[in-house]
């Protein structure tokens, strides 16, 4: 539960913030000298550098992590102690939200407000939920004949090492840490270089919660030197990694060159919405409108491609509009911001770019199309008519306000624009039709499916992952917490 009482106001002044800048190893913030520049992206300033961790640093915290399983036997433990411990984590995780969220909205595209009420509230009942599992999934008895016993035995992998995103770092790192420490398993995980220090000290607060100091450790750094390192560390048993399709595929390059691992990959999107006519409508529009706001669009399972039927196209894209054209830019440090700004210079260049692109090769836009006249780096939603399958907007994960619209007037041409050569993460349906809901979710090239709807719930049990190339595996669900553990068949003659 969230602290009985907030502050008056949850608004702070970003100068005043401190940071744990550093790797965190062994229950020990490790300082470092920092070499990438980072800037808020709520208003430009340069703020801190983050420190690059080596093959050494990395090496470092995976011996950590080897140590802090074998001395604590965290793998072995009777498992409602991992239990006991993951949710006295989640508690302090609690009572430190507000630094937790101050920290994170310096540094991110994450208002505080939505930090505080969202993101660090569902990342603890992720936790739990998670930590619940310890105690209630194991080995299985399997029939054979009476001469004999089989078992498939379940145990945890060792040391999973993960690497998560700039765009949700609190909820990323809960993803990757929930499942793999109440599964048994040690992590040593990498943040994105741009957001770092919220998961810094959520590792702070897992030794202060009495987690063994090592169980979680964090290093800093990018992809092709800490992100390389990590991932192809012969001593990582695992890798979970949430990012673009495009690091994806690096990653898992970088495996199969130094050796055999297993992986969950959690990648881009280029989500599909579709409307139907007896959809209720204004509800649509609201829910699109908001997933693609949301974040400013920042968000891997962002619907971005609306797919409308033609007869009601024209007033589902008015009430669209309407809500895009009355966000307001702000700081993520203001309590009462709603809209994020993007979460640096290059990304917004390259959001612009590929708007720019679109509109060349044919795209009418609609609403937006242009940087905002506000400090930071804030982008216009924008709405883009008159594509084509080939389209840049249609193609490319742009990660940003950006949603593009296509009609259609028969179901089959709707499955059809639905379907992306590359992507298939999410996808949402607007229909009253009971039938046609069970048919297009069957059909949807996507692993998830939301109905009447544009939003995940506090459903932790539902997981999430993609078709295509938009990933291998699944986060959050059974699923994440089975991928934590390897299995081995015994069979034992009486």
């Amino acid at each position: 539960m969230l602290p009985s009482v907030l502050p008056m106001s949850l608004s702070f002044d970003p100068n005043t913030i401190i940071l744990p800048v550093g790797h965190f190893i062994d229950g020990e913030l490790i300082s470092a000298e920092g070499a990438i520049e980072m800037r808020r992206p709520s208003d430009g300033k340069s703020y801190a550098a983050c420190p690059v961790a080596g093959v050494d640093m990395v090496d470092r915290a995976v011996e950590s992590a080897k140590a802090a399983l074998k001395a604590s036997n965290w793998g072995g433990v009777r498992p409602r102690e991992r239990t006991k411990a993951l949710q006295a984590w989640t508690d302090l995780i609690e009572a430190e939200a507000e630094t937790l969220a101050r920290i994170e909205a310096l540094c991110s595209t994450r208002p505080v407000g939505q930090l505080i009420a969202g993101d660090i509230a569902v990342t603890a009942e992720q936790i739990r939920f998670f930590a619940e599992f310890a105690d209630k999934e194991g080995s299985d008895l399997v029939p054979t004949d009476d001469a004999s016993l089989g078992m498939i035995m379940s145990e945890p992998y060792g040391v999973v090492g993960a690497m998560t995103p700039w765009n949700f770092p609190i909820s990323m790192a809960g993803w990757k840490l929930g499942p793999a420490l109440a599964a048994g398993n040690a992590v040593v995980l990498k943040p994105s270089e741009m957001t770092p220090f919220s998961t810094v000290y959520m590792a702070q607060l897992a030794v202060k919660a009495g987690l063994p100091a090592g169980l979680v450790n964090v290093v800093l750094g990018d992809g092709p030197t800490t992100g390389t390192a990590l991932t192809g560390h012969p001593e990582i048993a695992k890798v979970s990694f949430t990012g673009s399709t495009r690091a994806g595929s690096a990653i898992m390059e970088n495996i199969a060159r130094t050796g055999v691992k297993p992986m969950t990959l959690e990648l881009g999107g280029k989500s599909p919405q579709l409307v139907f006519a007896d959809a209720d409508l204004d509800k649509a529009a609201a829910a699109i409108a908001g997933s693609v706001t949301f974040n400013a669009g920042q968000a891997c399972v962002a619907g971005t491609r609306l797919i409308v039927e033609k007869s009601v196209a024209d007033r589902v894209t008015a009430a669209i509009l309407e809500r895009m054209k009355a966000v307001r830019p702000a700081p993520t440090w203001d309590e009462a911001t709603q809209y994020s700004p993007i979460i640096s210079e290059r990304q917004r260049a390259r959001v612009n770019g590929i708007v720019r692109a679109a509109v060349e090769a044919g795209g009418k836009c609609l609403a937006g199309g242009a940087a905002m006249d506000h400090p930071g780096y804030f982008y216009e939603p924008t709405l883009i008519a008159n594509v084509d399958q080939n389209n840049p907007a249609i193609v490319e994960e742009i990660f940003g306000p950006v949603l593009t619209v296509q009609t259609f007037e028969t179901e089959d041409e709707a499955l059809a624009l639905s379907s992306h050569p590359t992507y298939g993460l999410a996808s949402g349906l607007f229909t009253c039709d009971l039938s046609r809901t069970i048919r297009l979710a069957r059909k949807l090239e996507a692993g998830t499916v939301w109905v009447n709807r544009y939003s995940r719930s506090r459903d932790h049990i539902l997981p999430t992952g993609g078709y295509k190339r938009s990933g291998i595996g699944k986060d959050l669900g059974r699923e994440a917490y089975l991928a934590n553990r390897r299995t081995k068949s015994v069979l034992i003659s009486l």
